[in-house]
């Protein structure tokens, strides 16, 4: 381990005394069983949801998995507000409790609908015609402990960030691959803990109903909850700083009001209003017309005695600017990503296709429906390990020289398997569905078709593949080109991609139903999945994220160099980049956190 630098020492020299007997390796146990637990509750609920929507809540299942889509887009849009509420306004360690406490509140509310009859529709009495769809007032219920649920996950997903507030004594990793280790790490754990939760739970589920199958996820939450407040005593409690949506609208608003100025020569350092102590004295060349924000007309009028802008609507600093460009730089490739969150989402269809095919192991085992998407976390997990540990090692050791694939390839490898997902889901559908038509089961979804689900490994391991690429590069990458006051944001953007991924599911899904189901003729998404042509929903994925991928290369192209490290002989990056600065004070610590997980 290298000596810490001058600034490093510093810095801790200014922590309090309280604050150095805070934190530390003690506090990584309540942390990492807090986020744990709540991984494992929260998603075990999802996978057998829809079969919840339709049959105890007589719901179609275009509208029953719009329901999931909406939902999951909801769980995914949150972390990246919590991250901002908390970073500017609660700070993390409130962020995270008052999360624990309301998906607790969810998933209890949750557990209510299946133990209250009244909470749901009455059985159907003789025939299908006498069944009702629930009330409005039911679905709200419902409908409530599925927000609580979301809501409660953002918080929560601050977890990673409060952790690495635990480990003040930072290390200062001058080596890329350091950060790329430990995400990759990182997200390997949390494929654990879903692993965990699509076979524990899903089976409880399936063997004993939804009152244990939500009462069990209810108790873990409540768990988790108590273990992260047992340590509240111990913890490293940073204060939230300033709101960067304020600084964003104030880069607007600034670089709107002086923008008839013209823009300093190049050297012209003083012209531009920037942090005191701060190595950016002159913001860079892309997006220029931003830049203006930051222009001081008249130092005596614009600057105050402590160095200040005396109004900061009219004059920002440097860094401000910078961190509004590296948002708007990085929107058009954190786009190409959504469609890889499509894949993933389509998890309700996959669980149709699996109930009616057989799942047995054996004679007497077979796999339930809804554990089919355990093989999706495996394929995460196995990608990470031989990537980061069998093929740049032995890429390293034939070169002769440190090997490495750049987060933007990366990303671009992840985008291939996706579009590879999409089609050979559309093949295994066509095989399934011509084989359910000549057993005679046009009419009956729900028949057993003479075929294994065993084909669905075939999605669920390209789907992995490509998620394991894609975030890994996508987590890096932000993480890289943003400065260290967006670590928040760096580490929510590949959830917002998901959210956005599950919205545009829904928008899809809604007009492939409304054009193909016209006139009182069976559409594409039909409840009997037999009648229905789920293939052809899927080869119109698979020509869309073709399409994606061709936008992507477009978007790489126009981004330029990353500010990766400058590669070396043999390496696999750009031709030409930046040399990553590693001022990200998380990065520091989580690169810290990556080596010990190695160990």
């Amino acid at each position: 381990m290298e000596a810490p630098s001058v600034e490093e020492e510093r810095a801790e020299q200014h922590i309090p005394q309280a604050q150095k007997r805070k934190g530390g390796l003690i506090t990584m146990p309540f942390i990492i069983a807090n986020e744990a637990l709540a991984k494992v509750a929260s998603v075990g609920l999802v996978p057998n949801m829809i079969l919840y929507l339709i049959g105890d809540y007589r719901l179609r299942v275009a509208k029953a998995a719009n329901i999931i889509f909406l939902w999951s887009a909801a769980t995914n849009f949150t972390p990246v507000l919590a991250a901002f509420i908390a970073d500017s306004y609660v700070g993390r360690f409130h962020s995270i409790g008052s999360g624990s406490i309301i998906s607790f509140l969810g998933m209890a509310l949750m557990l209510l609908t299946a133990m209250i009859s009244q909470a749901r529709p009455p059985p159907c009495s003789h025939s299908i015609k006498s069944c009702k769809s629930a009330t409005g007032g039911q679905l709200a219920i419902l409908l409530l402990s599925f927000a609580l649920v979301s809501i409660g996950g953002g918080g929560i997903s601050c977890s990673l960030a409060f952790g690495a507030d635990q480990l003040y004594k930072k290390v200062n990793p001058k080596k890329q691959r350091v950060l790329e280790s430990f995400i990759s790490w990182y997200i390997a754990s949390q494929a654990m803990a879903v692993i965990i939760a699509l076979t524990g739970i899903i089976y409880m589920q399936d063997q004993f109903g939804w009152k244990v199958g939500f009462g069990v996820p209810a108790a873990l939450m409540l768990l988790s909850t108590i273990l992260f407040y047992l340590a509240s005593s111990i913890y490293v409690k940073e204060k939230p700083h300033s709101s960067l949506f304020t600084g964003f609208a104030q880069v607007i608003v600034a670089a709107y009001k002086n923008r008839k100025l013209p823009l300093p020569p190049r050297d012209s350092a003083g012209k531009y209003h920037h942090m005191k102590d701060s190595d950016l004295v002159v913001p860079t060349d892309k997006l220029r017309f931003l830049n203006k924000a930051c222009i001081i007309r008249d130092p005596e009028q614009d600057i105050t005695a402590d160095g200040s802008a005396s109004n900061p609507w009219s004059v920002c600093t440097i860094q401000q600017v910078e961190e509004l460009k590296a948002i708007i730089k990085v929107i058009p490739l954190w786009s190409s990503g959504i469609m890889v969150a499509v894949s993933a989402s389509q998890t309700s269809f996959h669980l149709l296709q699996a109930k009616s095919m057989d799942r047995h192991i054996t004679s007497n085992f077979e796999i339930p429906a809804g554990s089919y998407s355990v093989f999706m976390m495996l394929a995460i997990f196995a990608t990470v390990g031989v990537y980061d540990r069998v093929i740049l090692p032995l890429a390293s050791k034939i070169r002769g020289k440190p090997v490495r694939i750049s987060a933007k390839n990366r990303i671009g490898i992840g985008l291939f398997f996706s579009f590879l997902d999409f089609v050979s889901t559309a093949i295994v559908e066509t095989m399934r569905r011509r084989k359910a038509i000549q057993e005679g089961h046009i009419d009956n979804g729900q028949a057993l078709v003479n075929m294994s689900a065993m084909w669905l490994l075939l999605h669920n391991c390209l789907c992995g593949m490509a998620e394991a690429f894609n975030a890994i590069g996508q987590s890096e990458f932000f993480y890289s080109e943003f400065p260290k006051t967006m670590s928040s944001i760096a580490s929510s953007l590949f959830n917002l991609g998901m959210a956005a991924g599950n919205l545009l599911s829904s928008v899809i899904i809604n007009i492939v139903d409304d054009v193909t189901s016209g006139g009182g003729k069976e559409g594409w998404i039909s409840d009997n999945i037999n009648k229905g042509r789920y293939d052809k929903y899927y080869w119109i994925l698979a020509v869309m994220s073709f399409i994606n991928i061709l936008y992507y290369l477009g978007c790489s192209w126009a981004y330029g160099p990353s500010a990766e490290t400058v590669p070396k002989e043999g390496d696999l990056t750009e031709p030409a980049g930046k040399r990553v600065r590693c001022e990200n004070e998380e990065e520091k610590v989580g690169s810290n956190v990556g080596e010990m997980s190695k160990s």
